[in-house]
């Protein structure tokens, strides 16, 4: 059997694997394993070590606990609450206020988080119970914190970014600040989107109430002074040179630490729960890199990405028409797969394809991860989606999905715009390191 047949093979089982709900990174490996044996067998021990070695010893990979972490201690401490409460006392007036209120709060936990999920649960349980007693629809309600927590992903630190950066071999730094503009961008789009949602139907949106003070309004902006200076100094940071951003994520994580110990809401259950939670996270994200690792020795043993290359070569295809085709079928795969498991399937394959048809890894970076927010919340799989139904049991998702779909729209308009002026993605990345 030659290596093509095999990597076709393997590509099957991998899909019936994921199909039946086995966790990704063990997928990966129970693929991976044999299919070296069929090609080699005598390279079976030294990838398997190898690989998982070089990954756990991995310095850039530190990251990783230490913004998961960061994230579990910023919703022990309730600098979550303030934040939002902060965004409400500025934006909760306005008809969908409360819902801007809850984007622009998914988007600054985002910036301590670097998680999807992690946004969406967080903010959904502070956001949905307010907007539900003001009487906003639960389309719009739920859809609003389904799309703002796909913000953790590209707001950095996003730790989709880096998994790309380690897989693709990019700077960390540059995809963190190449994430900040099209941040800001998608979080206005969605804001708008909310104006335009209710502009059309004001019902779904009934006024919260009257202005709040200015008094009030700097009050809870002062609340916020924590979680407001942590982003600055971690993002700054890294943007002004002052440390890198694995140094950027130990200072973030213990400004985090002194801000819960400050507010006295370190007890010995929260520290063990942090803790707890921030193992189990690191553990299933080190399973995934370690299988994506593995399988991707194994996809370059089939030799099958030569044959895919020459055959994208031949056709005279340009790098931005390839890079489109890439995003449209990652689009259609966030519809059945989970993003992060495109994530790891997907870059190794393509890079080798993209790289040397003059693709920017950094802006086709960027695309990536927008088109895996789009997964996020896209039927019938949109994580995000049951993670919000999880909060609001008795909202059917079909509901959920129906408020889903503006802010679906924006996303596809963030990408597009994104995708032909790229500047919005290389401008800042370029100013600072040339």
């Amino acid at each position: 059997m030659d290596g093509a047949a095999i990597a076709v093979l393997g590509f099957g089982a991998l899909l019936v694997l994921l199909f039946i709900r086995v966790p990704v990174g063990l997928a990966m490996l129970l693929v991976s394993v044999p299919g070296i044996a069929l090609i080699r067998p005598a390279a079976v021990a030294p990838v398997l070590a190898g690989e998982i070695f070089a990954v756990s010893s991995n310095y850039s990979l530190t990251i990783l606990p230490m913004f998961m972490l960061m994230g579990n201690l910023a919703v022990v401490s309730g600098m979550s609450r303030d934040l939002y409460a902060a965004a409400n006392a500025w934006l909760g007036h306005f008809r969908g206020g409360l819902a801007s209120a809850s984007i622009v709060g998914c988007a600054g936990f985002s910036a301590l988080s670097g998680s999807s999920l992690a946004s969406a649960l967080t903010m959904g349980r502070v956001s949905l119970p307010e907007m539900r007693r003001f009487g906003y629809e639960d389309s719009l309600a739920t859809g609003a914190i389904a799309a703002g927590g796909t913000l953790g992903i590209l707001i950095p630190p996003s730790i989709g970014f880096v998994v790309y950066a380690i897989l693709t071999e990019e700077s960390i730094g540059r995809l963190f600040v190449a994430g900040v503009l099209p941040g800001i961008l998608l979080t206005l789009l969605f804001v708008l989107t909310v104006r335009i949602v209710v502009a059309r139907r004001p019902a779904r949106a009934p006024r919260s109430g009257e202005p709040a003070s200015w008094p009030a309004r700097f009050t809870a902006l002062a609340r916020a002074a924590w979680i407001a200076g942590i982003i600055v100094a971690t993002i700054g940071g890294i943007y002004a040179g002052v440390f890198s951003a694995v140094e950027a994520a130990g200072v973030g994580t213990f400004m985090t630490f002194v801000a819960a110990a400050a507010r006295r809401t370190l007890t010995l259950r929260a520290v063990a729960d942090v803790l707890t939670s921030t193992l189990r996270a690191t553990g299933t994200a080190f399973l995934i890199l370690f299988g994506a690792f593995v399988f991707k020795t194994f996809i370059g043993f089939t030799e099958i990405m030569f044959t895919v290359s020459g055959w994208v070569a031949e056709q005279g295809f340009s790098g931005f028409q390839v890079a489109l085709a890439v995003l449209a079928a990652f689009v259609v795969l966030g519809a059945v797969l989970e993003g992060f498991a495109i994530l790891v399937l997907a870059i190794p394959l393509v890079q080798p394809i993209l790289e040397p048809l003059g693709v920017d890894m950094i802006w086709f970076g960027v695309l990536t991860v927008i088109t895996l927010e789009m997964g996020l919340i896209s039927p019938p799989v949109g994580i995000n989606v049951f993670v919000v139904k999880g909060i609001a049991r008795d909202v059917p998702l079909n509901t959920i999905y129906r408020g889903i779909l503006p802010f679906w729209l924006a996303m596809f308009a963030a990408a597009a715009l994104i995708a032909f002026v790229p500047g919005i993605a290389t401008f800042l990345p370029n100013a600072m390191y040339g």
